[in-house]
């Protein structure tokens, strides 16, 4: 945390509920961040886009926007 701290990053990580003094964080960007990195592991679930077949960056962007739509609508 504090080498977040000093580049300027607010870290917005909760703290264990074992710790004696609470650690102060946004629960809403907590929320946003953890939805990017489900986002991120359902993506990894297409071996197309894990394995990053496309070597051409618009082709594999359009593998990501197309393996996102599907997954937001299932």
């Amino acid at each position: 945390r504090e080498a977040l701290q000093d580049k300027g990053i607010r870290a917005c990580i909760p703290g264990r509920k074992q710790r004696k003094t609470p650690i102060k964080y946004d629960k809403r960007r907590y929320k946003r961040r953890s939805r990017i990195e489900i986002m991120f592991g359902r993506l990894k679930d297409w071996r197309r886009v894990a394995t990053r077949y496309d070597r051409c960056p618009k082709i594999f962007l359009s593998a990501i926007a197309l393996a996102a739509t599907v997954i937001y609508w299932l």
